[in-house]
């Protein structure tokens, strides 16, 4: 059976959550997968979060297995980060070398990758942008689009490569963030601009910010569809991966991602 790795970090709720959907989606045939482990890079006893959510795995037959980043070196974090990143990582491979995983799929793990799992691993991870879209995290993306004046934004599952965000897009979806009911909230960005900059709406609203606000729910709201979705096409064959390069069932090179907007529109 396709299998999958799931790299977690556990910090919050919405880890759990997304376990919880992608797990339940496979028991409901939707995923003809199984995930083959999991990885946690804290360990029983740092988080309440992390906690529960290895707990749950292992309620479900899923192995645990973790190495917390933390407590791993941490005199040659502070020194040199990338030597402690690839460190690190050797030690993960190492953990997992006896678990077989088509993917791996980034969940809510908040440590870059070393270059050389990159190397070894096709691993995917969600990122708040539609392909060409700004880089960074959430809360960055979200305040570019706004000083962009974006149309309209996304959300992506992409190839995790040692460039850093960089990796080419596998699925994604668009959602328009003009016109309709959007359109009242830039008027009211517009006139706040006439008094203040970006930056100051940006220190004095932060996420409150209306517009601001309503990017980030509507992206929210498509994100763990479009993960279960990438999963499900990568376990039936429909994508594969390798090389950094994205195929078709056929074995035919795809000259681009999937776009599964309406598919998640539905």
């Amino acid at each position: 059976m396709w299998s999958f790795g799931w790299w977690t970090t556990g910090r919050d709720q919405a880890a759990i959550d997304l376990f919880e959907t992608v797990h339940n989606a496979i028991n409901n045939g939707i995923i003809p997968g199984e995930i083959s482990y999991m990885f946690s890079s804290r360990e029983p006893g740092e988080s309440e979060f992390s906690d529960r959510l290895m707990i749950r795995a292992e309620d479900r037959g899923i192995p645990v297995v973790s190495l917390s980043a933390v407590r791993f070196l941490p005199d040659l974090r502070k020194r040199d980060r990338e030597a402690w990143r690839q460190a690190y990582h050797k030690g993960i491979l190492d953990k997992i070398r006896d678990f077989s995983a088509q993917v791996v799929v980034l969940a809510g793990y908040m440590w870059v990758v070393s270059p050389e799992v990159c190397q070894k691993l096709s691993i995917i991870n969600l990122h708040p942008a539609a392909p060409g879209g700004p880089a960074g995290t959430w809360q960055e993306v979200i305040w570019q689009l706004l000083d962009r004046k974006a149309d309209k934004t996304g959300v992506m599952m992409h190839l995790v490569t040692p460039d850093l965000d960089k990796g080419p897009a596998v699925t994604y979806c668009s959602f328009p963030i003009k016109g309709d009911t959007w359109d009242i909230l830039w008027e009211q960005l517009e006139h706040e601009l006439q008094r203040s900059s970006l930056e100051e709406i940006k220190e004095s609203y932060g996420e409150s910010q209306p517009l601001f606000a309503r990017i980030r729910d509507e992206g929210v709201k498509r994100e763990l569809p479009l993960i279960v979705h990438t999963i499900r096409l990568l376990a039936a064959g429909d994508i594969s991966i390798k090389d950094f390069q994205l195929y078709d069932k056929a074995g035919g090179k795809l000259a681009g991602p999937y776009d599964l907007t309406d598919a998640i529109e539905e």
